[in-house]
Formats: structure tokens, C-alpha cells, sequence
């Protein structure tokens, strides 16, 4: 099964309209709603998910429904650790962000500059091509396909393909989908490439590096990139898919290695530290920090678009998209059609084999925070984030 991104626009929430400062009555009443919504929808007895609930520097909601696994029987909880799928890439984004405060990366370098066997077509992508997915790598996994029409099965659950394995692939190709810059798509494969420039640069391993730089100056301390047989991953959920009203334990598949595209594991209390972190300027300055929430714009000067080819990483064939480093931008409009319903967002999700995630960090306003880590793929954490977002205080 894919590892992709499962992206849907939602226009049809409409966020609450309170317009006083809620009593004590109120907040329990919401809190009472809130928790309905995900009560509904999952069960103590079958997996579930751990939700978080934040504005400025406090947490308001915090809550685990259903199991870590069905084996173990254990509750979900603020410190159950959640593949994070592709939430990972706002963290390889910092990390090359990072890298270039130290003056050991630009964002103009060239892949050719890093892999210099790497393909001709190459010498042109940049790591800002790659940071906004603009660069045109083929993808990873469509190279994988076609290598195992030819040769017969290659990877599988139990042996998955690696980093290296991927950017050989990747080398072997003679041209990109497109020019860097005069397209946009999403792109697992530049991700994979920024966690290798990650470790090239910086002389660690990426997963060495994000906890040096990032989760332990954050104390994120239950937070790791994980790599079978080399780390272990603590109070963990392990994902599932429902077939026939039966949940099927479905945790890794031949791409579960690959880092900088999904590799991370993190939990509510950790991820609420990073937070903290992106609203306080802690890693990095607000003017430092102001290219991963700037728009990319493409060669032209033009606004990009979703791909004209309906695939599974392209859900709004032709439609615009608003992207900076790690993070879509993409306004959500309450109210369809009007200015007055567009609320400005930083937010992402990740979806692979078994898991499905989302962070909504609304910028103005309340600057509410919603993180919903699921592991089960049959509800959509989007959806239900922007659904808790209608019970506070409407954005202003």
C-alpha cells in the first residue's frame, strides 16, 4: 500500500460564533461536545486516536480514544507515540532551515552539488525546489513499480527500501517530470533527498541531527525518527485498516524506512512543546522562520495548481494550492465565496499504511492549534480538526 498524501479542501464546517469570553458552564459544555465528536466515531475496545486542543502556550483539550494495538490492549494517551507520515516533512523543513542559519546550506544549491554521479536534469533542482515541491522528481514509488514489472519482487514489509536505495533510483533516471519551477507537485521523493542533504551537510545522521538541534533543545524527549533493528520507539501505537467491520493490525510496508518524507514517531505532550516553538521563535527568528509560510510562486511569477492527472497524491486535479517549506498554506474558508471566511493556516497531513494525522495551526485569530494523531485509516482527521475548530471563539 502507498505511502500518500490524502489531501481534501473541507468548505462545509462552519466554525462556532461565541462572542463573549466563555464562562466555566461553557467550557465544560464545549469540552463535553468535543468529546463527543470523537466518541462517536471510535470505540475503547479498537484503535483510535489522541487529540490536542491549544491556544497560546495552553493546552485546552487533550484526550486518547481506543487502543494502542489490539494485542497489548493499552489505552491511548498524551505520550502515545504515532507514526507521524508526512507531519515528518515540517521538521526536515527546519532542519535544512537550520542548516542554512549555520551558513552550511542555501536554499539555491543544486543537487548536483550534493551528488555530483547525480543525473543531468539534476544540475537545476534546488533545495528550495525540493522544500516547496516544486522540483519535478519522479516519484519514488512509481520507480519502485516499474523496477519490480521488470525484476519481480523486490521490497516488502520486511524488507523495505532505504534512503540510499531511493536517490539510486532516483540517479538512474534521465529526466524529472518537469522543469524545476514551472510546475508544482507534491513529492514524497524530494523529501527523501532533503533527509540525505540533511545528513550530508551536517556530518550526522538525520535522525542524529533532529535530535540534537530539535527535539532536545525542545525537549521533545519521547520524539526519534525511527529505523528498525537501530531504535526503538516507547509507548507505541501500532496501525490498522478495517476490512469487513474487522480492524487488521497494517503497521509497515516496503516504504515505512524512508525518513524525511514520514519517518517521525511523536506524541501530544511532545508535539505540544513544538508548538510552543513555532509560535515563540524558538528554533529559529520570525524573519528566519518566513520563508516555510511564504507561497511559493512558480517560474512565471504564476500561483502553482494541482497537476492536471487525477493520482493518488493529487486529489484536486487542476486546482491552486498554496504551499511554503514543509507546511500548506492554504486559507480555510468557513464561509465559501467570502473574504470575511478565509482564515489564515499553517497545517499539513500525513497518511501512510495504517496511520492518519493532521496539525491545524490557525494564525490569526484565537491562533487555535488542533493535532489529531490516528491509528486507524478509516476516519479523517482533518475533517474532525476542523470540525472541533467550530466549537471556540471564531477567528477574527
Amino acid at each position: 500500500m502507498k505511502k500518500k498524501l490524502i489531501v481534501s479542501l473541507l468548505a462545509s464546517c462552519t466554525l462556532g460564533l461565541a462572542i463573549e469570553a466563555p464562562s466555566q458552564e461553557s467550557i465544560q459544555k464545549t469540552e463535553n461536545t468535543i468529546d463527543a465528536i470523537f466518541s462517536a466515531v471510535t470505540a475503547p475496545d479498537a484503535p483510535g486516536m489522541a487529540v490536542l486542543v491549544r491556544t497560546p502556550g495552553q493546552t485546552i483539550f487533550e484526550r486518547g480514544y481506543g487502543l494502542c494495538d489490539l494485542r497489548r490492549k493499552e489505552k491511548i494517551d498524551a505520550r502515545t507515540n504515532f507514526r507521524l507520515a508526512s507531519f515528518t516533512k515540517q521538521f526536515t523543513a527546519m532542519a535544512i532551515m537550520l542548516l542554512v542559519h549555520d551558513g552550511k546550506l542555501r536554499y539555491d544549491q543544486t543537487l548536483a552539488e550534493f551528488f555530483t554521479d547525480f543525473s543531468a536534469y539534476g544540475k537545476s533542482i534546488t533545495v528550495r525546489n525540493l522544500l516547496n515541491h516544486t522540483s519535478g522528481l519522479p516519484d519514488y514509488e512509481d520507480l519502485m513499480d516499474a523496477v519490480e514489472k521488470r525484476k519481480g519482487p523486490l521490497w516488502s514489509a520486511d524488507k523495505q527500501i532505504q534512503d540510499d536505495q531511493v536517490l539510486k533510483l532516483l540517479k538512474q533516471e534521465e529526466h524529472g517530470k518537469f522543469a524545476p519551477g514551472s510546475r508544482w507537485s507534491y513529492s514524497n521523493s524530494g523529501y527523501v533527498v532533503l533527509g540525505i542533504i540533511v545528513a550530508r551537510a551536517s556530518g550526522k545522521s538525520y535522525g542524529e541531527f533532529l535530535r540534537q538541534r530539535i527535539f532536545a533543545p525542545l525537549k521533545m524527549n519521547h520524539t526519534v525518527v525511527f529505523q528498525t533493528g537501530k531504535n526503538e520507539v516507547a509507548h507505541r501505537a501500532f496501525g490498522h485498516s478495517k476490512e469487513k467491520e474487522l480492524f487488521k493490525e497494517t503497521d509497515q510496508s516496503s516504504t515505512s524506512a524512508t525518513l524525511g518524507d514520514g519517518g517521525i514517531y511523536s506524541n501530544l505532550e511532545d508535539l505540544a512543546k513544538w508548538d510552543d516553538a513555532l509560535r515563540n521563535h524558538t528554533l529559529l527568528s520570525e524573519k528566519e522562520f518566513q520563508p516555510a509560510l511564504t507561497p511559493v510562486k512558480l517560474n512565471d511569477g504564476s500561483d502553482p495548481r494541482w497537476p492536471l492527472e487525477p493520482n493518488d497524491d493529487n486529489l484536486h486535479p487542476g486546482k491552486p494550492v498554496s504551499y511554503g517549506f514543509g507546511w500548506f498554506l492554504d486559507p480555510f474558508e468557513s464561509v465559501p465565496g467570502e473574504t470575511y471566511g478565509r482564515h489564515a493556516r499553517m497545517w499539513h497531513i500525513g497518511s501512510t499504511l495504517g496511520f492518519r494525522t493532521v496539525i491545524e495551526r490557525f494564525i490569526e485569530g484565537h491562533a487555535l492549534t488542533v493535532i489529531i494523531l490516528s491509528n486507524r485509516t478509516d476516519l479523517d482527521p482533518e475533517k474532525l480538526a476542523l470540525q472541533v475548530a467550530g466549537y471556540y471563539p471564531p477567528l477574527k
